[in-house]
């Protein structure tokens, strides 16, 4: 899995083979237990899941994706693997229900690795890469509304709010614009349709990402909840790893390495989790323990032969005895769209 990033690493560019990213860093920071059950929350190629069963001969590894088709593509893992490999076609937000039912005494470990894979990019059926024409679909779980759904039907306001939002687009409203004035003699129907159009309100810059990059990814980040998703699946990690367990995130955009920051950090107690009127006394006892010094980052052997992992961000955490704390609401914040400005009252 070497494009669970935004293209801004090349993510959205031509096919490459399916190398997981930092993956001995995972396995590593992840550290397989003899006996220990660890949830891999991203399935898809099978790179992770395949290295922990192979770290340790009596450790069991439960597989989620949200995609049918990667489901679909582990059936020799499990036919190789056996009762050792659980299979779960689900989003990782829900892998507390999961967790639950495979390992009611806790986890060993949670790895996610955020974003989308090079074989849903290498696709072009699938409609998540601008590098090839296809369908403007980007639907994960190849079901609900698709991405033509809403570039021809959100109003101006929302798609500006998604692209800058999502995808840190700076021309978000002269694209957003620009959508709703095409859109109204010819309906959005490919992914080289959208590009094109993009590509007249974006520069492309020398040796540059592609002028539609931020686009697409916002876009595809907004149909899959990629954001809202993330944060439930931490909070969920914390309510279901076993003491010493371990959570391991593989982020490859700043909105997504943001919201795990800020997750750790104040599950280790060093920002406040709560009011800051609090009282010192009553803070609640840290549930994480930092086990990385910062991000982890891919070493130039492997961006040579996976250059799409160039912005990939590993951060891990080790749960401890407290017990789970409440969500934070500051991290909802960062994964949704902020609110609509009211308009100013007439005088």
């Amino acid at each position: 899995m070497t494009g669970r990033g935004d293209g801004l690493a090349g993510a959205a560019g031509g096919p490459a083979r399916h190398a997981p990213v930092l993956l001995a860093e995972v396995v590593a920071a992840l550290a397989p237990a003899a006996g220990g059950t660890i949830l891999d929350g991203t399935f898809g190629a099978g790179g992770y899941t395949r290295a922990l069963l192979d770290a340790d001969a009596r450790t069991d590894v439960v597989a989620l994706d949200r995609d049918p088709t990667a489901i679909a593509g582990g059936a020799p893992l499990v036919a190789a693997y056996g009762p050792r490999l659980t299979l779960v076609e689900t989003r990782f937000g829900a892998l507390e229900r999961i967790a639950a039912e495979i390992a009611p005494d806790g986890l060993s470990g949670v790895v996610l690795d955020i974003g989308v894979s090079s074989m849903q990019l290498d696709e072009a059926e699938r409609g998540f890469s601008f590098r090839t024409e296809g369908p403007l679909d980007m639907r994960m779980e190849q079901s609900g509304p698709s991405a033509a759904d809403i570039v021809n039907e959100a109003d101006e306001t929302t798609l500006a709010d998604i692209f800058y939002h999502y995808g840190e687009e700076r021309r978000s409203r002269a694209i957003a614009r620009g959508i709703v004035e095409a859109r109204r003699k010819t309906r959005f129907e490919t992914t080289t349709q959208l590009a094109d159009l993009v590509s007249r309100f974006v520069r492309a810059e020398p040796h540059g990402p592609h002028p539609a990059t931020r686009t697409f990814q916002a876009l595809r980040i907004a149909i899959n909840d990629e954001l809202g998703e993330l944060v439930r699946a931490l909070h969920a990690a914390e309510r279901v790893l076993a003491p010493g367990g371990r959570l391991v995130v593989v982020t490859f955009h700043s909105l997504e390495d943001r919201i795990v920051k800020q997750f750790l950090a104040a599950r280790a107690g060093r920002t406040p989790a709560g009011s800051r009127h609090l009282p010192a006394g009553e803070a609640p006892q840290p549930s994480f323990r930092l086990a990385t010094k910062g991000p982890v980052v891919p070493g130039e052997a492997e961006l040579s032969a996976n250059p799409r992992a160039r912005s990939a961000k590993l951060r891990a955490g080790e749960r401890l005895d407290a017990p789970a704390q409440a969500p934070l609401s500051a991290l909802e914040t960062l994964a949704t769209l902020p609110a609509p400005a009211r308009p100013r009252a007439r005088r």
